[in-house]
């Protein structure tokens, strides 16, 4: 019965130690030492994903297209305890990405993880009347920044021997929000740009994932609740159909 006995301690001591490692407690800061930058970040999702990176140990960057909301994120996170820093970045400009490196390397010496988080959703109404000064914005920022902010950080990331980057596409991915079709697009354009830069930079110890949020509430998305359900139907839609939202 003793030997009973101190085998089952030592069984229900090793289940609390992977139990301890799994949610985090053994290990404060994963990201500790860690450079990241992270795109329209002064707020919302990309605010929240700053907070938390450097809550996990990492330095982070934050990046907006306005002086004043860098600022005040970075004081909010800073007086939290936070490494974090940041700057102006439009996306859409060649020589505001290229700022956003310099300053990562400036301060922190190298770049670890992007995240990509920058958007527009400039148009409401159907796809078909959308213009083409419309879907050169939305594709150039949504889409083709992405690509061209992954390829400034790729030469960093490999010096340091590998990295993450982290493109933040939106479940409308998948299910279509109405009156936002150029943007619904744009959002299904990241899942395959995701897929090949995940194929061609594997190689080169940089792994490359997509994450697709449904409608939360932040400022981007506060016009869409009125009349939104959480799955992308409209609200009168989904009453129509008796069924539950998936």
């Amino acid at each position: 019965m003793q030997k009973a006995g101190l085998l089952l301690r030592g069984y229900t001591q090793a289940c609390k130690s992977v139990r301890t490692a799994s949610s985090g407690m053994a290990r404060r800061e994963p990201l500790a030492n860690k450079v990241a930058l992270v795109t329209a970040s002064t707020e919302g999702i990309g605010f929240a994903i700053a907070r938390r990176l450097a809550q996990d140990g990492a330095h982070v960057v934050v990046s907006s297209r306005k002086q004043q909301n860098v600022d005040r994120a970075v004081a909010t996170l800073q007086g939290e305890g936070l490494s974090v820093m940041g700057t102006v970045c439009h996306v859409g400009k060649a020589e505001d990405r290229e700022r956003l490196v310099a300053t990562a390397l400036n301060l922190y010496g190298g770049i670890d993880i992007l995240i990509s988080n920058a958007a527009v959703s400039p148009f409401f109404g159907n796809l078909l009347d959308a213009t083409e000064d419309v879907w050169d914005k939305i594709l150039s920022i949504n889409v083709k920044a992405a690509a061209l902010m992954t390829k400034a950080v790729v030469p960093e990331m490999e010096k340091r021997g590998g990295g993450s980057v982290v493109i933040v596409a939106s479940i409308a991915a998948y299910n279509a929000f109405p009156g936002l079709g150029p943007y619904n697009v744009s959002k299904t354009a990241l899942l395959g740009l995701t897929k090949n830069l995940a194929l061609e930079l594997a190689q080169r110890n940089i792994r490359v994932n997509c994450l697709a949020p449904g409608l939360i509430k932040t400022n981007f998305s506060r016009v869409r609740f009125p009349f939104l359900c959480s799955c992308g139907w409209t609200r009168q839609k989904r009453r129509a159909s008796k069924k539950p939202c998936r």
